[in-house]
């Protein structure tokens, strides 16, 4: 079975970028699209968990436990600590496993990193339609007669968004950042605005008003406190997105600009709530004047449809790292930029999210609705991501035990907290994002089992070179002239590929070359890592090309290098030989549980050939086919 290798590396030292205007506005576009459109459903959702209405001592304590949520949740452990957590400059749930799992240890680890990716998601699909229907039903604020528009005109507005990913986003990049600027200014003067009218509201900053909520409000209280985590979706974001622009800008746009305009926003929404307690429609629409309802709308519905962008390309990128991780089936991968490399498109996860989070929008019909289902996976994600953190503190970091345990303890605790409270949804839609990222994790781990099993049955097959080498004086074959280049993802044996093509054949080519590809669990490899060449005996090479988890493989490439350090190939009129087998189950083996074997068997037949996947010639290419049993 072709396949690729995933080597251990020690975990590299942290990088960090220069803080650039340029780079502080491109953050803004790229990493706070979510984040940044919490203010359009959170406090509409608490209001609808908490009954209609909210007293004004109820009103300033959620305020105060929004106001805690950000500065714990994001300003210290994602700004502070699990930003520091970066692989070779890159972030997310995937590189901190790589980190803290990276040489095969703790297995446990690697299904907590697996599960918190693939609850992402879960996340993923109801993220933009939440957050469209959110900036599309400000309208109603001005006028019932255009409600029974929204959802239509959400469903055109998400497929749009989707049916266009193929472009890629090189142009609307270049807007992204401007506009979220503009977006956050406003928000933070609507805020300050709504604030004039009731400034005691800055008494949140109490701890003591979210306390009182919480030791008061019982049962009830608790069931809000899932609507106030909606506040910090998106937090994840900073860490997965790191990569693109570095902690540095990150850190400064969120202290300088995001979290500023955030707080006043939410603090002139609880304003608003409290001077006018009777009055309906969304609070954060209620805090424009009227003039001012339709512009925003249109600043809104573009600032969730940047949302909602960095959430599809997240996505993209994540299925990358878990295929060459070796975690995924092999998908389509497309560059849609030949200057920026993370610019990429999976047409087959787009349009699985396209399905998925349009109906999501049609079947739940308003962002109410849709935030009872939101919170949960990334609830989930969240606290998956401090169990790493504290044995990256232990490993990496060198922290004592006790610091380790009380910091990463604490954030623990706030994690659990609102994990709890978000487990009250799951009857009201909580259980789609779980569901789906369960889906997603048993595909994850059934794939990656079963190529594990092939690989331990190739293993009984493939020969030393010393013994192949005999095999071969032994029957005889002679060498043929040409280059035959075996994908494989066997090292220091030979694979059974070349084995049976030579039975078959009755001949080896003069050369041959068993070509392994190895990604790393560091992001990126240096050029002269990259390539690895030995010649075994006369006309047999081993080749192992290395590539980080974020690179997409170029092959032709690499064996042009392979041709100047010596090895005699000749590309013109190379044939290269990959495998594509017939999975059936054995009866004996026990790598697999009965169910995964057929699931395996789906995947494999129609996961991306090698043809496709590393661009090679499809004139000069063959496949073998066998049955296999595992």
């Amino acid at each position: 079975m072709t396949d690729v290798a995933t080597t251990r590396e020690q975990p590299p030292a942290p990088i960090s970028r220069p803080v650039t205007a340029a780079a502080a506005l491109a953050s803004l576009g790229i990493v706070y699209g979510d984040l940044g459109t919490s203010p359009l459903y959170t406090v509409s959702a608490i209001i609808d968990s908490a009954g209609g209405r909210v007293s004004p001592d109820i009103a300033l304590g959620i305020l105060s436990l929004i106001f805690w949520a950000l500065i714990v949740t994001v300003s210290v452990k994602y700004c502070l600590f699990v930003m520091r957590a970066d692989n070779h400059g890159e972030g997310g749930i995937l590189a901190l496993m790589s980190l803290v799992a990276g040489r095969g240890r703790a297995p446990a680890l690697v299904l907590m990193g697996l599960f918190g990716a693939a609850l992402i998601y879960g996340d993923g699909i109801i993220t933009p339609a939440i957050s469209v229907l959110s900036a599309l039903e400000g309208v109603n604020v001005a006028t019932s007669s255009l409600k029974p528009y929204v959802m239509p005109l959400a469903v055109g507005i998400l497929l749009a968004l989707f049916a266009v990913q193929h472009r890629g986003t090189a142009r609307l990049g270049a807007v992204l950042g401007p506009v979220m600027l503009t977006w956050f200014v406003v928000v933070a003067l609507l805020g300050a605005a709504g604030i004039v009218r009731h400034p005691t509201v800055l008494a949140a900053v109490d701890p003591r008003h979210g306390i009182k909520f919480l030791a008061e409000g019982g049962w009830k209280g608790f069931a809000i406190l899932g609507s106030v985590f909606l506040a910090v979706t998106g937090g994840e974001a900073l860490y997965a997105d790191m990569g693109h622009v570095g902690r540095n800008p990150i850190r400064l746009t969120w202290y300088g600009v995001v979290l500023p305009a955030l707080l006043l926003n939410y603090a002139g929404q609880t304003a608003l709530l409290i001077a006018e307690p009777g009055r309906d429609g969304n609070p954060f629409f209620r805090l424009a004047p009227d003039w001012a309802i339709y512009p925003l709308v249109v600043l809104a519905t573009a600032a969730t449809i940047i949302a909602s962008q960095a959430i599809i390309t997240g996505s993209f990128s994540l299925t990358r790292q878990a295929m060459q991780l070796g975690w995924f089936p092999n998908f389509n991968i497309r560059q849609t930029s030949d200057t920026e490399y993370g610019q990429i498109y999976v047409p087959t996860i787009n349009w699985l999210m396209m399905v998925a989070t349009v109906l999501l929008t049609v079947l739940f019909g308003s962002s109410d609705r849709l935030a009872g289902a939101y919170g949960t996976a990334v609830s989930t994600t969240m606290m998956l991501t401090t169990a790493l953190l504290y044995n990256l503190m232990r490993e990496q970091w060198k922290w004592p035990r006790l610091l380790a345990l009380a910091v990463s303890g604490g954030f623990l605790f706030v994690d659990a907290v609102f994990f709890a409270a978000n487990l009250l949804k799951i009857a009201d839609g909580g259980w789609v994002p779980l569901t789906f990222g369960a889906l997603v994790f048993i595909v994850m781990t059934t794939w990656h089992a079963g190529m594990a099993a092939a690989q331990h049955k190739a293993l009984t097959v493939a020969m030393t070179p010393r013994r192949f080498r005999s095999w071969l004086r032994r029957r005889k074959l002679p060498r043929v002239p040409g280059t035959a280049i075996f994908l494989t993802r066997m090292r220091d044996v030979v694979p059974p590929q070349i084995i049976f093509q030579a039975q078959q054949f009755g001949a080896l080519a003069e050369t041959v070359v068993a070509l392994t590809l190895a990604f790393q669990d560091t992001p990126r490899v240096a050029p002269d890592q990259r390539l690895e060449l030995r010649e075994i005996f006369p006309g047999f090479w081993q080749m192992t090309v290395r590539y980080g988890f974020i690179e997409v493989p170029n092959l032709p490439a690499a064996l042009r290098n392979a041709k100047l350090h010596g090895c005699p190939i000749d590309l013109s009129k190379a044939v290269y030989f990959s495998t594509r087998d017939r999975v059936i189950r054995d009866r004996n083996q026990r790598h697999l549980w009965r169910w995964q074997v057929p699931l395996f068997s789906l995947l494999y037949r129609n996961s991306v050939r090698a043809v496709d996947m590393f661009n090679l010639p499809p004139d000069n290419f063959v496949e073998l086919s066998r049955q296999v049993e595992l």
